[in-house]
């Protein structure tokens, strides 16, 4: 029988044991011969310690050497290469025993050192994995809703219920320092100009309408939703407002696993699929969504009065319609990744997305006087119908080489996106004075967007606590928009193709280093190029000059002494126009407003400024904000009345670089736990606004100035067997807009939810704005040639029942593929632009700081503790660490 290891004695061979370090093991000093009796000499032991099953060394093993009694004589710890040296033993007989975690311990007894000393060779010694199975540590803790880091808030919309069977529209409402109006168009800090990625990649689905883009991402799949406002100059310099980055859940771990989400309700419904499999090197994600959007009534006024120019007579018109619409969207999915080998891999994404949405004003009635003329008005009564249908498609391949030097990484993506548009709308008009008017009008517009995309990344530590980053990338953008014009807007608007190309080249810099007093410091620099080229089927538009761009950026980060953050931020971004603000096609459904692109638009430049400070006050994580922004040549619609005796009254809606910029706010968020059940999270957002376009002719110039305040309230409450409550809420103040002002709105909504199955499946019930049957959203224009007001109704009361399911087991935890990142484009504030499809997940990779399940550790310990100065059994040596997967190594 083995003699018994106490606790007492692995102390004992820890104070005791002499090693020398031999083959990158580690040792202690070597009895000296006069502590031995005379003509004996002091021996060593070596050997291997391997993997019995594949023959591969086992770093960081424990070897003791035991007496006859089972006390300790020496011992020590296995090298990176499992080999060890254990000298100064004395002549004796002696049992060695093997250990580390994971495995079965070896003993091996009758081991000799002869008298006259010299090596004894033990050769291989093979250790068996243990066949018993850990117990696994359940740690329970919520995670919270809203966590703040250096450059971005990030919203883990995992955790929120209430969004379940909505869209990402729904999620981005949560999100503190975002605002989203009724018709789904997001501002950060009271800006559009935002860039929105999806799994830190863009897609041509959000190149006309940040809106209409986020219609098509289904909630439940999305995971978290970072806010970037300090992006160094490592992103794109576009986005004046800064990025929102969207991650979407994936089946991130080794095996296979399908779940099922659906839902149903009395405004829209889902039906969502997904899987994932992991199996060896290679890993597959495979995904569908569908959503319909049904029975939403609404109503429409509009009253505007019209100054001509050039004569000064006044015209009054008034207009007023039901709406509703219908909406179908698809998500399709598939991912690929490939470990070449523990230094390489490959991965590759495939998505397509389509959407269909169709919108109605039903016997839109118009009333048009002028108020100089004796003569009745002139009346018309038509239905319109828009549709916008959209197909996009994004492919990226991205290849990851690791070097042996940590954080050392080189990386190349390639992109392609492309979305294909059909926008049309048809107005009917059954009844007006004359009959000139009567019959059908309309406009066809066809449309593709096209971007290919290639990058290349490197970064390495220069030094202790300094990384540099590096690369290079290049877009190239085709933009191509066929338009028609049928019945009486054929009289005055000509057939035409537009083509705009944009390339774009950019590199970049950025370097960390810690300095001392717990400072972080990350400057960069940016360079873009820009080369655009535009026309007509007759020729060239103008002549629009190339450009290039220097953009810096810095982030100052505090780590103070009693754990608080202080952070400091300056970076310059660019917004260039997209096809929405380009595109020459007139679109005319109401045709009493009429929006016409300009192709000759130039980008506008934004200066960022921010302080930020977190604390922890008792149970509550409190942040606080305080930002400046100055925006110039920037791009703003510009109303004037359109002078067509066809259209009296009517306005026409371009964009030009006329505008200036100015805004100065901060924020406040508050997260509040109580006990492990209850937790109760909130922001306020404030900001003072300063537009003006300085057009020096006192007919157009405009300005206007005002605060804008939003807030959000947020609460859980876990109740008895495996049920939960949440309840949300947003209001947003009176929003300022260069000629007049957006009225406020607020939405609620509440959740319950159950789990089943061991949480496998789930079973909720959802309600919005249950007490307020409708939103009134309220507009007012005023200025020296036109005064207009407009009301929109939304009825926006729903209930709704949803499900999910999941089957299948997950393990183990790969490492995450980079991603490529077009962050460029200015967004129509206005919505109504293009729909496809976002990036798809990096099949079946991780998101960084997955949480895995941690082994429980024996009760008592099975292996000797390795001397002062030495690592632990199963860990590395400073700077000499077994490389990831060594054999025994657990997560």
């Amino acid at each position: 029988m083995p003699p018994r290891i106490t606790l007492t004695r692995l102390l004992l061979t820890t104070a005791l044991a002499g090693n020398v370090l031999l083959s990158h093991g580690q040792q202690g000093p070597a009895r000296g011969p006069g502590s031995l009796p005379p003509g004996r000499t002091a021996g060593a032991l070596t050997g291997t310690v391997a993997d019995a099953a594949t023959g591969q060394p086992i770093g960081y093993a424990s070897v003791a050497v035991l007496d006859a009694a089972g006390a300790p004589v020496s011992g020590g710890v296995c090298g990176r290469d499992g080999q060890f040296a254990l000298p100064g033993v004395p002549p004796g007989t002696y049992t060695v025993r093997v250990s580390f975690l994971g495995y079965q311990d070896l003993v091996r007894p009758g081991v000799v050192v002869p008298a006259d000393g010299g090596p004894v060779a033990l050769g291989a010694l093979p250790l068996v994995a243990a066949a018993q199975k850990l117990g696994e540590v359940v740690v329970t803790a919520r995670q919270a809703l809203v966590e703040e880091r250096v450059d971005r808030t990030v919203y883990h919309a995992e955790n929120d219920q209430t969004t379940r069977g909505g869209d990402a529209t729904d999620v981005l409402k949560r999100v503190p320092l975002l605002s989203v109006d009724l018709d789904g168009n997001v501002s950060l800090r009271g800006n559009q100009n935002i860039k929105v990625l999806i799994n830190n990649k863009p897609s041509t689905i959000m190149a006309n309408s940040v809106a209409d883009g986020l219609r098509q991402i289904p909630a439940d799949q999305i995971k978290t939703v970072e806010v970037i406002t300090s992006p160094s100059a490592k992103y794109d310099a576009e986005g004046s407002g800064g990025i929102i980055n969207i991650v979407t859940k994936t089946n991130t771990l080794r095996g296979g696993q399908l779940s099922l989400d659906g839902s149903g309700g009395t405004r829209s419904g889902t039906l969502n699929l997904n899987g994932g499999y992991r199996t060896g090197r290679m890993g597959f994600a495979l995904g569908g969504f569908g959503r319909a959007g049904y029975n939403t009534p609404g109503s429409f006024t509009n009253g505007q009065l019209t100054t001509d120019p050039a004569t000064g007579r006044q015209t009054r018109t008034t207009q007023a319609a039901d709406t509703r619409q219908n909406q179908l969207f698809g998500r399709y999915t598939l991912g690929w990744d490939y470990d070449l080998d523990k230094r390489n891999s490959l991965a590759a994404t495939l998505t397509y997305g389509t959407r269909n949405a169709t919108n109605y004003q039903d016997a839109l009635a118009t009333t048009t006087a002028a108020l100089a003329s004796p003569g009745p008005p002139t009346t018309s009564v038509r239905n319109v119908k828009t549709t916008d249908d959209s197909g996009t498609i994004d492919a990226s391949l991205s290849y990851t080489h690791a070097y042996d030097v940590p954080q050392r990484e080189l990386s190349a993506v390639a992109l392609l996106s492309r979305n294909n548009r059909t926008f049309a709308f048809n107005n009917d008009t059954f009844a007006a004075s004359y009959a000139a008017q009567l019959g059908a009008s309309g406009n066809d517009n066809r449309s593709s967007n096209q971007e290919l995309t290639a990058q290349v990344d490197y970064q390495t530590p220069t030094g202790p606590n300094q990384l540099l980053e590096v690369g290079a990338k290049e877009i190239r953008r085709t933009v191509q928009s066929d338009y028609t014009y049928y019945g009486q807007l054929a009289n005055s608007q000509a057939d035409n193709s537009f083509q705009y190309r944009q390339n774009v080249a950019a590199g970049y810099a950025v370097y960390t280093v810690g300095l001392p007093q717990g400072f972080t410091l990350k400057p960069g620099v940016r360079y873009e190029y820009t080369a655009i080229a535009a026309d007509y089927d007759q020729g060239p538009i103008g002549n629009i000059p190339s450009y290039g761009i220097l953009v810096p950026s810095v982030n100052l980060l505090r780590k103070l002494g009693n754990g608080n953050v202080l952070k400091l931020a300056y970076n310059r971004r660019i917004q260039r126009p997209s096809l929405q603000f380009l595109n020459p096609n007139v679109q005319a459904a109401n045709p009493l407003i009429q929006t016409e692109g300009n192709p000759e638009l130039r980008p506008e430049y934004t200066n960022n400024y921010e302080l930020g400070y977190s604390t922890l006050l008792k149970q509550a994580n409190l942040n606080f904000s305080a930002f400046a922004r100055n925006t110039t040549g920037s791009i703003q619609s510009v109303r004037t009345p359109l002078g067509d005796a066809s259209y009296p009254g009517a306005v026409r809606v371009t964009y030009a670089n006329v505008g200036q910029e100015d805004a100065y706010g901060g924020s406040v968020f508050a997260n509040l736990d109580v006990g492990t059940k209850f937790s109760l999270n909130g922001s306020v957002d404030a900001y003072y606004a300063v537009l003006r376009n300085n057009v020096p002719d006192p007919r157009y110039a405009a300005r206007n100035a005002g605060l804008v305040v939003s807030g959000r309230l947020y609460g859980s409450y876990a109740l008895p067997r495996h049920w939960g409550l949440q309840v949300f809420g947003f209001y947003r103040g009176q929003q300022v807009q260069l000629q007049g002002y957006q009225s406020n709105f607020a939405t609620y909504s509440m959740s319950l939810k159950h789990d089943f199955a061991a949480k496998k499946g789930s079973l909720g019930f959802g309600a919005e704005n249950f007490f307020s049957p409708s939103n009134t959203v309220r507009t007012e224009i005023s200025g020296p040639l036109l005064a207009q007001s407009s009301r929109n109704v939304q009825h926006i009361t729903s209930f709704k029942v949803y499900f999910s399911y999941r089957i299948g087991q997950l393990t183990a935890e790969p490492r995450a593929h980079k991603n490529v990142q077009n962050n460029d484009l200015k967004l129509d504030e206005n919505g109504g632009g293009s729909q496809g499809s976002g990036a798809a997940p990096a099949a079946t990779r991780p998101a960084p700081g997955a949480p895995v399940p941690v082994p429980a550790m024996p009760t008592a310990p099975t292996a000797p503790v390795a001397p002062a100065g030495s690592p632990a059994p199963g860990t590395a040596a400073p700077g000499s660490g077994p490389p990831a997967g060594a054999p025994g190594k657990r997560p």
